[in-house]
Order: structure tokens, then C-alpha cells, then sequence
């Protein structure tokens, strides 16, 4: 079972929370897959999000990238749910860490913020994401918690029309909840 650790409410109502547990059953609208350009969901949360949610989530996204082309950090392309409780899946491209030399963290907000606009478009209340970027493509976890929590609260801010009621940030292992919450404690007091 997912358990929410610490929560924030924006002074418009939505909800930002930190949940450990297992993205693949989170029952919200759409949960966001940390996704490559090609979304060949071979590892990671892709590979757990297109095992668990069935062949039609990898067939979509084949049929995806033939349409549109590789995917970007700014537009993220999106699925049905398959088999998963979520209605959608919104595949996300993060950024590759390299030290910080190639703008890394532009990236990773954009791809955050790129999910959240899909969302909005999808007529989402409720969406779910991982730590984006912060596993194989070697992201710093406290750094990348930062721009994540950045860029969301940034989003309600800027888009006071947004449809979205909820975003939960769903962990799996210990060492990035303590990363997070670190820096979510330094942020919020």
C-alpha cells in the first residue's frame, strides 16, 4: 500500500505530496513513466510501469514515436493506462546527468512542468510521478527534488486555470525518500 509521508496545499487548493510506495498502483488519472526519447521501456520505472500495465502500453508508445518522432523534455507523449488503475500514462523524457554540463536541470523542469501541461490537456485532477531521471540516468536525487518541487509549485502558480488537484511524488526505495524528504524539510520547514 502507498503511504503519503508529508503533504503541502498551494493557497489555490491543490496538494503537492511525497508517497512511498509503488507508482504502478497509484489510482490517480495518470502517472508519469521516466521515459527515454524512444520509450522503449526496457528498465527502471518504464520497464516496471509497461510490465505491469500490459503489451498495449509499449504498443502505443511504438506507435507514438512513428507518429511524432523521438520524444522531448518539453513534450511528453502519453499512453492509455493499459492494465494499470491509472486512465493515462505520460511518458516523460529526463534528462542524462553529465555533471551538470549540458543544462541538465532546464531539462529535467521541463520535463516535469511538460507533464503537467499533458495532464491539464488530458483533463487530469490526480497524477503521480517518480523521481524522474534519478536512476539510471544518474541524476542527483537532492538536486533533482529540488527542481522537481520548483517546478510544480511554479506550474500552479503560473497556470491558475489548471484542472489539477493533486500531484503525488511516488517513491520506491529508501535512499531517494531520504533525499527528498531532506530537502523537502529544508524547503518547507
Amino acid at each position: 500500500m502507498n503511504t503519503p509521508l508529508v503533504e503541502k496545499k498551494f493557497p489555490l487548493g491543490q496538494s503537492l505530496q511525497i508517497v512511498q510506495g509503488d507508482i504502478t498502483t497509484e489510482e490517480v488519472d495518470a502517472i508519469v513513466n521516466a521515459a527515454n526519447e524512444h520509450l522503449a521501456h526496457g528498465g527502471g520505472v518504464a520497464w516496471a510501469i509497461s510490465k505491469k500495465g500490459g503489451p498495449e502500453i509499449q504498443r502505443e508508445s511504438d506507435a507514438w514515436v512513428r507518429k511524432h518522432g523521438p520524444v522531448t523534455h518539453t513534450h511528453p507523449a502519453w499512453t492509455s493506462g493499459g492494465l494499470l488503475p491509472a486512465k493515462y500514462v505520460i511518458h516523460a523524457v529526463g534528462p542524462v546527468w553529465i555533471n551538470g554540463r549540458d543544462d541538465e536541470d532546464q531539462k529535467l523542469q521541463d520535463a516535469v512542468t511538460g507533464s503537467l501541461q499533458v495532464a491539464d490537456e488530458l483533463k487530469c485532477e490526480s497524477i503521480s510521478m517518480p523521481a524522474i531521471s534519478t536512476g539510471i540516468f544518474g541524476f542527483p536525487k537532492d538536486r533533482a527534488a529540488g527542481i522537481i518541487f520548483k517546478a510544480i509549485a511554479a506550474y500552479f502558480e503560473k497556470n491558475i486555470h489548471s484542472g489539477m488537484k493533486q500531484v503525488r511524488i511516488v517513491l520506491f526505495d529508501k535512499s531517494t525518500i531520504d533525499d527528498f524528504l531532506k530537502i523537502w524539510n529544508m524547503e518547507n520547514g
